[in-house]
């Protein structure tokens, strides 16, 4: 199910939805890392927003 765009909160902020596309990318993007790095991420650190933007790091070296 798509997020509802019109709801915005803090809930949703501090993770990485696979579900949905344009967060994969958008975060991808953000950290200059292909969206399937991103979703190898996300399959072994889960999907915290921290989490993966240190491991997103590691990745650039």
């Amino acid at each position: 199910m798509a997020d509802d765009k019109t709801k915005r909160d803090f809930r949703d902020r501090d993770r990485v939805s696979v579900d949905e596309d344009y967060e994969v990318r958008y975060f991808a993007k953000q950290h200059r890392i292909s969206p399937e790095q991103v979703l190898d991420l996300i399959k072994e650190h889960g999907n915290d927003r921290k989490t993966l933007e240190r491991e997103a790091r590691k990745l650039r070296g």
